[in-house]
């Protein structure tokens, strides 16, 4: 995938679609600023930033990037990458070293598709927020993609051996998954140590469209399901 390390080259360290200067929401509890990285080799029908799963969309680089983030030392607590998915760029290991050396804390949004360069991201992360998109043995159905359960789990896993801070959030929309497919992703989360979880409502904006226009409440959520996570969320469409 385009996307090399090697700036001398004349190749940019990384193809970054868009740059938020300051969040609040995309790590929670701090002032953020998220870049959001071109690439993604999934094809969930729900993704908000589907105009992000080419490399191509990203018209933007580390110079911007790094600029804005010196602009913003002492007015921000850190520096997320998100997507597309980030770790589909080798050079986000490079950048997350070199903003944690700015003294920014570093949080990253991940589909869990690159267990391997997780594993390369780990000594520069603070926070994760992971998808987990289905229950492990149905993943391919939402991302399109055989043998995606697989990735993501070997990921959870990874970061729950780490310690490091960790959101999950699963997005539902009723023809992807069910009330029983939530309770399942649920209860399996609990049982591996997940602390924090987030159940997120389907919202078209920014989709390819091809999903009925409908969506889910607090109310169908099964019962007892946040009790089992000292932080859960329903997130409103």
């Amino acid at each position: 995938m385009p996307g090399a390390d090697c700036q001398g080259s004349g190749r940019r360290l990384l193809h970054i679609g868009g740059i938020t200067p300051f969040s609040t929401v995309d790590w929670p509890g701090k002032l953020a600023c998220v870049a959001f990285l071109a690439g993604c080799p999934w094809r969930c029908p729900y993704c908000q930033n589907a105009a992000l799963q080419s490399v191509e969309a990203g018209e933007l680089g580390e110079d911007e990037l790094f600029a804005l983030l010196e602009a913003r030392r002492g007015l921000l607590d850190g520096m997320v990458f998100s997507g597309g998915e980030p770790l589909s760029q080798a050079g986000v290991i490079e950048a997350m070293r070199r903003a944690r050396e700015m003294g920014f804390e570093i949080g990253l949004h991940t589909c869990g598709a690159f267990p391997e360069r997780l594993a390369e991201a780990l000594p520069h992360l603070d926070w994760v927020g992971l998808d987990v998109k289905a229950p492990w043995d149905t993943y391919d159905q939402v991302t399109r993609v055989p043998g995606t359960g697989e990735k993501a789990l070997r990921c959870l896993t990874m970061l729950l051996e780490a310690g490091i801070e960790l959101e999950t959030r699963t997005t539902w929309h009723p023809a992807l998954l069910s009330a029983n497919d939530i309770a399942t992703i649920g209860h399996d989360l609990a049982s591996r140590g997940v602390r924090t979880w987030a159940v997120q409502a389907y919202r078209s904006a920014g989709t390819t469209g091809e999903l009925p226009d409908e969506t889910v409440y607090p109310s169908d959520v099964p019962a007892g399901l946040a009790d089992l996570f000292d932080h859960f969320e329903f997130r409103r469409a």
